[in-house]
Protein backbone atom coordinates (compact mmCIF):
# COMPACT_ATOMS: atom_id res chain seq x y z
CA UNK A 1 0.00 0.00 0.00
CA UNK A 2 1.30 3.42 -0.83
CA UNK A 3 1.14 6.05 2.19
CA UNK A 4 0.79 8.99 -0.08
CA UNK A 5 1.07 11.52 2.94
CA UNK A 6 2.28 11.26 6.69
CA UNK A 7 1.72 13.91 8.26
CA UNK A 8 0.22 14.95 12.07
CA UNK A 9 -0.96 18.49 14.12
CA UNK A 10 -0.39 18.89 17.99
CA UNK A 11 -3.36 20.12 20.22
CA UNK A 12 -1.28 23.15 20.30
CA UNK A 13 -1.30 23.62 16.49
CA UNK A 14 -4.82 22.77 15.84
CA UNK A 15 -5.85 25.11 18.92
CA UNK A 16 -3.70 27.91 17.36
CA UNK A 17 -4.95 27.45 14.24
CA UNK A 18 -8.84 27.46 15.13
CA UNK A 19 -7.73 30.45 17.41
CA UNK A 20 -6.35 32.37 14.47
CA UNK A 21 -9.39 31.54 12.28
CA UNK A 22 -11.54 32.91 15.06
CA UNK A 23 -9.80 35.96 14.87
CA UNK A 24 -9.75 36.77 11.87
CA UNK A 25 -13.59 36.18 11.80
CA UNK A 26 -13.55 38.59 14.61
CA UNK A 27 -12.28 41.39 12.91
CA UNK A 28 -14.21 40.39 9.40
CA UNK A 29 -17.70 40.19 10.69
CA UNK A 30 -19.09 43.20 10.56
CA UNK A 31 -17.37 44.41 7.45
CA UNK A 32 -18.04 41.51 5.24
CA UNK A 33 -21.45 40.27 3.68
CA UNK A 34 -22.48 36.11 3.00
CA UNK A 35 -24.31 36.23 -0.62
CA UNK A 36 -26.48 33.05 -1.34
CA UNK A 37 -25.55 30.89 -4.39
CA UNK A 38 -28.70 33.08 -6.31
CA UNK A 39 -27.09 36.19 -5.07
CA UNK A 40 -23.45 34.85 -6.63
CA UNK A 41 -24.81 34.53 -9.79
CA UNK A 42 -26.33 38.06 -9.95
CA UNK A 43 -22.48 39.86 -9.77
CA UNK A 44 -19.23 39.14 -11.18
CA UNK A 45 -15.47 39.86 -9.79
CA UNK A 46 -12.91 42.21 -11.93
CA UNK A 47 -10.67 40.51 -14.30
CA UNK A 48 -7.31 41.89 -14.80
CA UNK A 49 -8.06 43.86 -18.17
CA UNK A 50 -11.15 45.13 -16.16
CA UNK A 51 -9.37 46.24 -13.08
CA UNK A 52 -6.67 48.43 -15.03
CA UNK A 53 -9.60 49.88 -17.08
CA UNK A 54 -10.99 50.79 -13.67
CA UNK A 55 -8.18 52.21 -12.28
CA UNK A 56 -7.87 54.50 -15.08
CA UNK A 57 -11.67 55.38 -14.27
CA UNK A 58 -10.53 56.43 -11.06
CA UNK A 59 -7.52 58.40 -12.76
CA UNK A 60 -9.57 60.63 -14.56
CA UNK A 61 -12.36 61.28 -12.09
CA UNK A 62 -9.04 62.28 -9.65
CA UNK A 63 -7.90 64.51 -12.76
CA UNK A 64 -11.67 66.24 -13.98
CA UNK A 65 -13.55 65.65 -10.98
CA UNK A 66 -15.92 68.10 -12.58
CA UNK A 67 -16.87 65.24 -14.91
CA UNK A 68 -18.21 62.53 -12.22
CA UNK A 69 -21.86 62.94 -12.37
CA UNK A 70 -23.72 64.21 -9.58
CA UNK A 71 -25.64 61.16 -8.59
CA UNK A 72 -21.87 59.32 -8.31
CA UNK A 73 -20.46 59.09 -4.58
CA UNK A 74 -16.76 59.37 -5.55
CA UNK A 75 -15.73 59.07 -2.03
CA UNK A 76 -18.00 56.06 -1.78
CA UNK A 77 -15.82 54.81 -4.91
CA UNK A 78 -12.39 55.25 -3.27
CA UNK A 79 -13.58 53.60 -0.28
CA UNK A 80 -14.56 50.60 -2.17
CA UNK A 81 -11.45 50.63 -4.51
CA UNK A 82 -9.12 51.00 -1.43
CA UNK A 83 -11.41 47.93 0.69
CA UNK A 84 -10.91 45.79 -2.63
CA UNK A 85 -7.02 46.78 -2.64
CA UNK A 86 -6.83 45.32 0.89
CA UNK A 87 -8.60 42.16 1.31
CA UNK A 88 -7.34 40.77 -1.92
CA UNK A 89 -4.01 39.94 -1.23
CA UNK A 90 -5.16 38.48 2.36
CA UNK A 91 -7.71 36.69 -0.16
CA UNK A 92 -5.09 35.51 -2.09
CA UNK A 93 -2.95 33.95 1.12
CA UNK A 94 -6.45 32.44 2.51
CA UNK A 95 -7.24 30.64 -1.21
CA UNK A 96 -3.69 29.43 -0.70
CA UNK A 97 -3.63 28.26 2.92
CA UNK A 98 -7.68 26.53 1.86
CA UNK A 99 -5.78 24.60 -1.15
CA UNK A 100 -3.09 23.45 0.74
CA UNK A 101 -5.63 22.13 3.64
CA UNK A 102 -7.68 20.83 1.01
CA UNK A 103 -4.81 18.73 -1.00
CA UNK A 104 -3.76 17.79 2.05
CA UNK A 105 -6.93 16.52 3.54
CA UNK A 106 -7.56 14.97 -0.12
CA UNK A 107 -4.83 12.66 0.38
CA UNK A 108 -5.02 11.58 4.07
CA UNK A 109 -8.89 10.50 3.14
CA UNK A 110 -7.41 8.73 0.05
CA UNK A 111 -5.17 6.73 2.61
CA UNK A 112 -7.69 6.36 5.00
CA UNK A 113 -9.85 4.94 2.11
CA UNK A 114 -7.47 2.52 0.96
CA UNK A 115 -6.72 1.21 4.52
CA UNK A 116 -10.00 0.73 5.07
CA UNK A 117 -10.64 -1.13 2.26
CA UNK A 118 -7.86 -3.14 2.95
CA UNK A 119 -9.15 -4.25 6.56
CA UNK A 120 -12.59 -4.78 4.77
CA UNK A 121 -11.22 -6.95 1.86
CA UNK A 122 -8.87 -8.93 4.47
CA UNK A 123 -12.09 -9.20 6.81
CA UNK A 124 -13.95 -10.13 3.90
CA UNK A 125 -11.94 -13.16 2.67
CA UNK A 126 -11.29 -14.49 6.47
CA UNK A 127 -15.14 -14.82 6.95
CA UNK A 128 -14.96 -16.55 3.65
CA UNK A 129 -13.11 -19.36 5.53
CA UNK A 130 -15.00 -18.96 8.73
CA UNK A 131 -12.47 -17.47 11.03
CA UNK A 132 -14.18 -17.15 14.30
CA UNK A 133 -15.88 -13.78 15.09
CA UNK A 134 -15.41 -12.30 11.64
CA UNK A 135 -18.66 -12.76 9.73
CA UNK A 136 -20.58 -10.14 11.84
CA UNK A 137 -17.62 -7.74 11.34
CA UNK A 138 -18.03 -8.88 7.57
CA UNK A 139 -21.72 -8.28 7.71
CA UNK A 140 -21.61 -5.11 9.72
CA UNK A 141 -18.99 -3.30 7.11
CA UNK A 142 -20.53 -4.45 4.08
CA UNK A 143 -23.43 -2.55 4.71
CA UNK A 144 -21.62 -0.07 3.57
CA UNK A 145 -21.68 -1.34 0.05
CA UNK A 146 -26.04 -2.45 -0.27
CA UNK A 147 -26.37 -2.52 -3.90
CA UNK A 148 -23.83 -5.69 -3.68
CA UNK A 149 -25.16 -9.21 -3.60
CA UNK A 150 -23.63 -11.03 0.34
CA UNK A 151 -22.38 -14.15 -1.50
CA UNK A 152 -19.95 -14.34 1.32
CA UNK A 153 -22.73 -13.36 3.68
CA UNK A 154 -24.69 -16.06 2.27
CA UNK A 155 -22.34 -19.03 1.95
CA UNK A 156 -21.91 -18.28 5.78
CA UNK A 157 -25.31 -18.96 7.03
CA UNK A 158 -25.16 -22.36 4.77
CA UNK A 159 -22.00 -23.47 6.55
CA UNK A 160 -23.34 -22.61 9.81
CA UNK A 161 -26.73 -24.64 9.27
CA UNK A 162 -24.66 -27.39 7.49
CA UNK A 163 -22.79 -27.49 11.09
CA UNK A 164 -25.43 -27.12 13.43
CA UNK A 165 -26.98 -30.81 11.20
Amino acid sequence: MNNLISTEFSTQEVDQIKQSISTIEKIISSKVINLTSEERQLYGKLGDKTENWVKKVGEYMEQKPELVPFYLDKKEFDKDVKAREDIIPILRRITSVYESLDDTSKLLSTDIYNAAIAYYRNIKLISQQNVAGTTNIYKDLSSQFPGRSSTVLEENKESDANNDQ
